[in-house]
């Protein structure tokens, strides 16, 4: 890589970046987690009936909690002042499937993408805390960025997934090229 990463100082040691510099601009991410569990368990999870009580209700809340504390938990993640979060959760009861879907958005001079993602990761370890009385095998099978608008590097979108259909239904005009985050 001929361009020096801006995460790594002078010393060569891992460092927050600066991004004091840059323009703030609106940004917005929507991430997402899956959960293979067994029939029974997505079961209890759609109808809100799991053994510690209303399994979605109380993930969602957890999720909504944890992208407020990004900051606290992912060491070289800046505080940011969130202006939304949301987080959705679905079954599937025949494929055996509990869907996370996250969004975040700010207004500033870095992403969101570190709490729509730590949004997902709680809310699915919230999940498996909820059921494990049921079920001690539930997989968290991904944890993904699905989607980042503003920036630097504009938007992005991952592959196969459309855009707008997140918790807050933020859609956007661009379309998916991979790459950068901001």
């Amino acid at each position: 890589m001929s361009e020096r990463l801006n995460h790594i100082g002078e010393d060569g040691k891992a460092r927050m970046v600066d991004v004091g510099g840059k323009e703030q601009s609106e940004r917005m991410a929507r991430a997402r987690a899956r959960l293979r569990v067994s029939e029974a368990t997505a079961k209890a999870v759609a109808e809100g009936s799991g053994p510690k009580g209303e399994v979605a209700g109380v993930a969602r809340i957890a999720g909504i909690q944890a992208a407020k504390r990004t900051a606290e938990l992912i060491p070289m993640a800046h505080p940011l002042p969130l202006s939304f979060v949301d987080v959705s959760i679905t079954t599937d009861l025949g494929a055996g499937l509990v869907e996370i879907t996250s969004e975040a958005r700010t207004r500033d001079r870095t992403g969101v993408e570190m709490e729509a993602l730590t949004a997902c990761s709680v809310a699915a370890l919230t999940v498996y805390d909820m059921v494990k009385a049921i079920e001690r095998g539930v997989s968290i099978e991904e944890v993904v960025l699905i989607e980042k608008l503003g920036g630097k590097s504009g938007h992005w979108l991952r592959d196969g997934d459309a855009a707008g259909g997140g918790p807050g239904q933020g859609g956007s005009d661009g379309e998916g090229t991979g790459g950068g985050s901001s």
